[in-house]
């Protein structure tokens, strides 16, 4: 690896959330019955003609302006041509050399410093039907005795985001990834759930000498369904290239299935340019033209950047855990709850999204007692508590007023009944074993139903056990 440098680029495909499909009426969204939201103008009837849904060419515009894209004055339809059972017409609409968005930048911060990657494009186009492929292993193509196609997500509003080749590691796309679902989320036009299929992502896979400038052939990894298997997918085919070249061969230009459970690539046919899709301006569309004043009002609502959000709160809480809070979305509640900052930013991003809370729900400034007094009450009623965060009438007063017990006199007595009770401990913790200290606690705790202040007691211990 230290002679070999990874070049990655990645497709995104990310399913807008509109009401009705792209260029009919059909109503758009997951889990109907298979092809029930159908009509003759998604499934390709001759004589139909498609209208442009204006909501998903607002928010194309809306996303590209969040990856600093420019945005085309005179933007372009085309017909994609090739011959796929999930294509009724025998193509797809989508935009070829003229797309709405194109030559962004995205800011994508690390441990060693930040990164912008470059945006080629995003581009609006129809998604295809689902196919579903029955019998074999995996519910993929290899293996599988039939095939059946869903026709409901054909003609469904879908935006390809394709970067340059500027990642330099799994892990890296890994987190441009959780920053642009972060971003798409948050500007409210996908739910972008890769288990849904609404949040889709290729990636572009070569290597290259350490120091070199040149692109080798690349291969393309599709069907993987999570960040952790791209990121584990990329990492299998660079080390796949490097043996490749290593022995003295030559990599060829292919598309690849990644296969997480067993860490294995297998080819699924040779990648296509796009001279093979044979593309051509759709002559039942216009040209797609944003009026300027649509633009910059749609530029004052994109929110800060996730990148951005980062680096302004690392200084405060160190790079892992702004970045943590950033890419799961909790950084608002984070901002918006008062308290000792490290203290609030690991009840938010640890205790809370431990007990499934939807971070929108919660009231930050009744949040921040809890957190301001989470030392001074009983930890169950602390967690229980967060539990109720969310709830909309949920108030801290009521769990404050369970004050922990902290009087050492009251205290003292069930400590040393615990110390007694468990006398071959209390040696092992005297010859060196401190891990024992919190087996002490719990059984305190036990005891007072856990309303002992846990403070009190482990000096308390401490005090006993070294005399």
């Amino acid at each position: 690896m230290a002679e070999w440098e990874p070049v990655v680029g990645l497709e995104i495909h990310v399913q807008l959330k509109t009401r009705t499909k792209m260029f009919c009426r059909c109503e758009s969204g997951f889990g109907a019955e298979p092809n029930t939201r159908t009509c003759p103008v998604c499934l390709g009837h001759p004589g139909t003609l498609p209208v442009p849904n204006a909501a998903a060419v607002e928010w194309t515009v809306k996303l590209g302006l969040a990856l600093g894209c420019e945005i085309a004055g005179h933007a372009l339809f085309h017909r994609k041509h090739y011959s796929y059972p999930d294509l009724a017409k025998g193509y797809q609409i989508s935009q070829y050399d003229v797309p709405l968005c194109a030559n962004g930048r995205f800011l994508v911060p690390g441990p060693d410093g930040d990164r912008e990657i470059g945006i080629v494009r995003a581009h609006l186009e129809e998604d295809a039907a689902k196919n579903v492929h029955v019998g074999g292993a995996g519910g993929r193509i290899g293996g599988a005795a039939h095939t059946l196609v869903d026709y409901n997500r054909g003609g469904t509003p879908l935006v390809e985001i394709v970067t340059q080749p500027d990642l330099r590691s799994a892990d890296e796309a890994k987190r441009f990834l959780q920053l642009l679902r972060q971003t798409i989320v948050e500007l409210g036009i996908s739910d972008a759930e890769m288990e849904k299929g609404t949040l889709r992502a290729d990636a572009n896979v070569s290597v290259r000498p350490r120091g070199a400038d040149e692109l080798r052939t690349r291969t393309e990894l599709k069907n993987m369904n999570s960040f952790t298997y791209i990121a584990r997918g990329i990492e299998a085919e660079v080390a796949r290239q490097i043996e490749v070249w290593d022995s003295g061969g030559k990599v060829v230009q292919q598309t690849y299935d990644y296969h997480p459970e067993t860490d294995a690539l297998t080819v699924r046919r040779t990648k296509e340019e796009a001279e093979d899709y044979r593309y051509l301006p759709d002559p039942d569309l216009v040209p797609v033209e944003p009026p300027a004043e649509l633009v910059e009002r749609l530029r004052a609502e994109v929110p800060e950047a996730p990148g951005a959000r980062i680096r302004r709160l690392e200084p405060q809480l160190g790079f892992e855990l702004a970045e943590g809070l950033v890419a799961s979305g909790r950084d608002r509640l984070y901002e918006r709850t008062p308290g000792e900052r490290r203290a609030v930013a690991n009840v938010v991003m640890n205790q809370l999204a431990g007990a499934g809370i939807d971070p929108d729900a919660v009231d930050g400034d009744e949040l921040g007692q809890l957190v301001e007094a989470r030392d001074r009450i009983p930890r169950a009623a602390f967690l229980e508590a967060l539990a109720h965060a969310g709830d909309p009438d949920f108030r801290a007063e009521r769990y404050l007023a369970e004050a922990a017990v902290a009087d050492v006199s009251e205290l003292e007595p069930i400590v040393d009944d615990v110390l007694a009770a468990h006398p071959d401990e209390a040696a092992a913790y005297r010859r060196g074993k401190q891990g024992l200290l919190g087996f002490f606690v719990g059984q305190v705790m036990k005891r007072t139903q856990g309303k002992a202040d846990a403070k009190v007691v482990n000096e308390l211990l401490r005090e006993k056990l070294s005399a």
